[in-house]
């Protein structure tokens, strides 16, 4: 593959709901172009994109791929990305590389949850898109069915830039409106007609609101169509690229991907609309300074990894896009995330696992660069002479928690070194750092996302995990006040032990979790025994007296005490102390607290209903709800028992057909009701 200037690179984003034909269609576009010489096909399991285990096993996508090729002397660098919802964060991945997003479509199912999540993202990162509606030889296809949709839900940018000619059995070939030329196609290959008679008003219909966008695209042209005049073909084209480019049109076209209908006019539409990367434009800050940089493509080396995948054998693999400058084989590379310098021999570009070496790379390309000891996702690649920063990626908060062990005792740092390393690979696998909780818990997206976890650990690095029940952080406290003295006194031969204390204890209601106050006087205790009765004080209280929680929100007042000349130590009041904390605290009034979490919800209006009741259900308060930015979308606010929440990422997705997303922070610590406490608290005694 020869060496392209970034005027001649689009970098694109394929995007689709599970099951649309994404993959299917990147590989057929590669076979058109000639980069690759066979496609598998369907369920045959052949395919170049997909090669992981676990996605030849289901017959889906799981993380992203990069597919380049040539096609009339531009570069056209396909990211494929999974439709599968739970790994929506590969997607965010990729079109942080890309500058362009193609969305498909299946023709028979039209506009899915998860088109319109990538639509959504797309539009908060402000990039261009156009679409391709698949599967237009099956039978159920409904091309102006699907237009109409998404002009419901995206807006009069939306449009399209061919029709079809006939549909599911039918289908044969396409009518581009510009050129109003049709083409009907065998085995991939296209063979110009004049546009059917029966098919030509619905083209010229077509062809109107075509010019009509392009004509907004430029007041010099929309003077001229509203004044009368034709636009030329060229001019139909120069319209487009820029509404696309602002974001104003969404070009449209369809095909088959399986049947190679429509391929080769994609590829065309990919070089003359897509947004070359010599254009792009990028905000970094300056390392140490925080002061913010414009980074154009002739700017020093920057280059940003947006991806890493570990493989025990080959190494790590480091996904890079070169915003500015050029990489050449021998130049050195900063990481300014991680402070030094990395060092390199190759890089190389993918097609599926297929490894194309590359000697030197353009500001606006793509490559993998093998064995980076210290680059991880998010990263900033530079020369050592120009030190920026490029923001990370923003990836979906995971909020599918669980705790692993392993299957076989003894392989518990096994199991955690193995989970870290798929935490590398995936920023949507998020190790839970909880001491207190004594076990390795995980954030992930779902069940089907666990699942290529525990799948990825064992196969990996050979170590099975089995799911325990995950650690709540539950917390203790007092209701009221009491007082009680206590005296240690020990004799064993030569020096005793000796430490009295009288304390008292009261709840804090200022949000401290403890508080101490010494009120000796005339030095019935001395001074330097006084840090040992509170380190006594708080050790104690960090077990926990009721269910082994810490408690929290006490104040221990040390009244009293006495003390021996020879006998007393630090040990000997520590103790003292610990003991009166045991007696003093079943007086006053203990209580179980647990987390409480707000909840946001967002799903469409006629789910509100079984959302507010299943909240209800979970021992929540729902506090109300408002109208989202989009149109149709509501949300509703509530706090929920973090206890409640384990399973609601599952629940929500089937309560509203995968429509439904949340997000959740740590709110307060609230009283446990007397049920659930008497229960936990028997379980503690249990265990005792």
């Amino acid at each position: 593959m020869k060496e392209y200037s970034s005027d001649q690179i689009r970098n694109v984003a394929v995007v689709s709901h599970d099951g649309a034909g994404k993959t299917a269609l990147v590989e057929s576009l590669l076979l058109t172009s000639g980069a690759v010489d066979f496609v598998g096909k369907g369920q045959d399991n052949k395919h170049i994109m997909d090669f992981e285990p676990e996605e030849i096993k289901r017959n889906v996508t799981i993380q992203l791929g990069m597919a380049p090729c040539e096609w009339h002397d531009h570069k056209v660098n396909f990211i494929d990305t999974p439709g599968y919802n739970e790994f929506h964060g590969e997607v965010r991945a990729a079109l942080r590389a890309c500058d362009g997003m193609l969305m498909v479509l299946s023709a028979t199912t039209g506009v899915e949850t998860d088109t319109v999540r990538a639509w959504d993202y797309a539009v908060e990162l402000q990039m261009p898109r156009m679409a391709f509606i698949n599967k237009m030889d099956v039978d159920g296809a409904d091309f102006f069915g699907t237009i109409e949709r998404m002009r419901e839900l995206f807006g009069k940018a939306i449009m399209p830039l061919q029709i079809p000619i006939g549909e599911g059995a039918n289908f044969e070939g396409v009518i581009d409106v510009a050129k109003m030329t049709a083409f009907t196609y065998k085995d991939g290959q296209p063979t110009e007609i004049a546009v059917p008679a029966h098919l030509i008003e619905k083209a010229q219909e077509i062809r109107e609101m075509t010019v009509e966008a392009a004509a907004e695209g430029s007041d010099e042209l929309l003077e001229k169509y509203l004044e009368g005049e034709e636009l030329s073909l060229e001019e139909i084209r120069q319209g487009l690229r820029e509404g696309m480019i602002s974001g104003r049109v969404c070009p449209i076209m369809c095909g088959s991907a399986t049947s190679r209908i429509g391929l080769d006019q994609v590829l065309d539409r990919m070089i003359r609309y897509m947004p070359d990367a010599a254009k792009k434009v990028m905000t970094a800050v300056e390392a140490g300074a925080d002061e913010p940089v414009v980074v154009h493509v002739d700017k020093p080396l920057t280059a940003f990894v947006f991806k890493t995948l570990l493989d025990p054998f080959a190494g790590k693999q480091s996904f890079v896009r070169i915003f500015s400058g050029e990489l050449k084989e021998g130049d050195r590379l900063f990481n300014v995330n991680q402070g030094t310098e990395e060092k390199w021999s190759k890089m190389v570009t993918l097609i599926g696992k297929q490894q194309i070496p590359v000697s030197a790379a353009k500001a606006g390309d793509i490559v993998v660069i093998p064995k980076l000891a210290n680059a991880k996702t998010g990263d900033t690649l530079t020369t050592p002479d120009f030190k920026v920063k490029y923001d990370p990626i923003r990836f979906p908060q995971p909020l599918y928690t669980v705790a692993l062990e392993p299957t076989k005792k003894g392989e518990e740092e096994k199991l955690a070194g193995a989970v870290l390393k798929v935490a590398e690979e995936d920023p949507t696998c998020v190790v839970v750092k909880n001491p207190e909780a004594r076990q390795l818990q995980i954030d992930c997206m779902g069940e089907v996302h666990l699942e290529h976890i525990l799948n990825k650990i064992d196969r990996k690095y050979g170590v099975q995990a089995k799911l325990v029940k995950p650690y709540i952080p539950y917390r203790e406290t007092i209701k009221g006040s009491a007082e009680t003295e206590s005296k240690y006194k020990k004799q064993s031969g030569g020096h005793g032990q000796y430490g009295h204390v009288k304390i008292q204890v009261d709840p804090l209601f200022d949000g401290q979790e403890f508080a101490f106050v010494d009120k000796i006087f005339g030095g019935a205790v001395p001074k330097q025994y006084i840090p040992a009765v509170e380190k006594g004080a708080k050790e104690t209280l960090d077990k926990g007296l009721i269910a082994g929680y810490p408690m929290i929100g006490v104040q221990v007042t040390l009244l009293d005490g006495s003390y021996h000349t020879v006998d007393s130590s630090e040990l000997a009041f520590k103790v003292a102390t610990s003991q009166a904390i045991k007696d003093v605290i079943p007086k006053a009034k203990p209580v179980l607290l647990e987390p409480i979490y707000e909840v946001n919800v967002f799903a469409p209006d006629a789910f509100m209903g079984d959302i507010m009741g299943d909240l209800n259900s979970r021992r929540g308060r729902v506090l109300g709800m408002e109208q989202s930015e989009r149109t149709g979308i509501s949300v509703v606010k509530a706090q929920v028992p973090l206890a409640e929440m384990s399973d609601y990422v599952t629940v929500l997705r089937s309560m509203t057909q995968g429509q439904g997303v949340f997000n959740r922070q740590f709110y307060s610590y609230e009283e446990v009701p007397h049920k659930q406490a008497d229960e936990i608290i028997a379980a503690f005694q249990e265990q005792e």
